[in-house]
């Protein structure tokens, strides 16, 4: 397990103590609660990350949250106080946690690739199996929880560059087709997206699988090549230096050689996306989390005082639910926030890359094993 995930430690606090806690309004959180309840006995629990809280450990807040009745944000935080005890998260040498953000695009597609709509989102091929340490090949590094099965043999998947240049060709894979690379970049990079037919018919995709190979952040590596200042370097800066370089655009996209694969979402539009926790996102609630360390469903407490642009100028300071997780999400104090979806969406996470305090609240019977 990498550094980042080693070397933390969990502080019991109180609500009093949590700056902004009494101006939170939390109470759009429950309708989700009863989704994640839901699912956990319906279909199957989450699974359990390394800090040992499990979906059992949840479930008494889950069924406390479907019999609460909410008429106000005092009522909803009042909830909280009664179910759950906050613990600071501090990271090994007192840095703190970092928060980004990601949104749900929307892109205008084909569903028949032709001269002007060229780039494909593929389906999880058939090829591709779940890795874990039980069929892992010792070739392969442990971060690898995908691979290729072929005549028996396991071994790793082609990557980003092998992919673009047709290595799944042919096997009729393709969701739909874009007008730009760069775009279905991006949408990996989002995990879902919002498809425009030409005949104006909207369509959902959202994470399958993956390649299996680590993420690399293509946003790094122009800071690191001098192309773009870290001060400014955000989604739009690096879609404009992409745009400015249409001849290094491949070695760019393929310095990062994750590849996603999606599925079609039948979820309605006037809901959020369906992530990996499987229950709709809910925009400005939902946080993507290191799912190897933390469990979907659990709450937490997110404080940013310089991220501002999310709620009119004031610091950022809300209750969320962990619903999603991502490559580049790694350690204990690490969030990514799902702003919504569309234009503006994209245009609020872009700038996105802020400090930030994490708390998270463990229900009271499983809060006495931290304590």
């Amino acid at each position: 397990m990498s550094d980042e995930r080693e070397g933390f430690a969990l502080r019991e606090t109180s609500f009093d103590e949590l700056k902004g806690w009494r101006d939170d309004d939390p109470s759009s959180l429950f309708e989700t609660m009863e989704a994640c309840c839901r699912y956990i006995e319906g279909t199957k629990p989450y699974r359990a990350g390394t800090l040992g809280l499990t979906a059992q450990d949840l479930l008494p807040l889950l069924h406390a949250a479907g019999e609460a009745k909410m008429g106000s944000a005092a009522d909803a935080r009042s909830f909280f106080e009664t179910h759950c005890r906050p613990f600071r998260i501090l990271r090994a040498g007192g840095d703190p946690g970092f928060v980004t953000a990601f949104y749900e695009p929307e892109i205008a597609v084909s569903a028949m690739r032709d001269e002007e709509y060229n780039y494909p989102f593929y389906r999880r091929p058939s090829d591709l199996i779940d890795l874990d340490n039980t069929n892992r090949p010792a070739q392969l590094e442990s971060g690898y929880v995908f691979g290729r099965s072929r005549d028996g043999v396991i071994d790793a998947y082609p990557d980003r560059r092998e992919i673009d240049q047709g290595a799944l060709a042919g096997l009729g894979l393709e969701i739909a087709w874009a007008k730009s690379k760069v775009d279905v970049f991006f949408v990996h990079v989002q995990g879902a997206a919002r498809l425009r037919y030409r005949d104006g018919s909207i369509g959902r995709i959202t994470y399958a699988a993956k390649a299996g190979h680590p993420f690399s952040a293509i946003g790094k590596l122009l800071i690191e090549r001098g192309e773009i200042d870290r001060s400014v370097i955000s989604m739009q800066s690096i879609r404009a230096w992409l745009a400015d370089h249409p001849d290094e655009v491949d070695e760019v996209l393929w310095h990062n050689r994750s590849y996603i694969f999606f599925r079609e979402a039948e979820t309605g539009l006037d809901d959020g996306p369906i992530a990996a926790a499987k229950v709709p996102l809910i925009a400005g609630r939902s946080l993507a989390v290191d799912r190897l360390i933390h469990t979907f469903g659990f709450p937490f407490f997110i404080r940013s005082k310089e991220l501002r642009h999310l709620d009119g100028g004031k610091p950022f300071e809300r209750l969320m639910l962990a619903l999603d997780t991502g490559s580049a999400i790694v350690g204990p104090a690490r969030g990514d926030i799902f702003t919504g979806s569309g234009e503006l969406a994209g245009e609020r996470a872009g700038t996105v890359r802020h400090d930030a305090d994490f708390t998270i609240l463990i229900p009271n019977a499983a809060a006495a094993r931290f304590r």
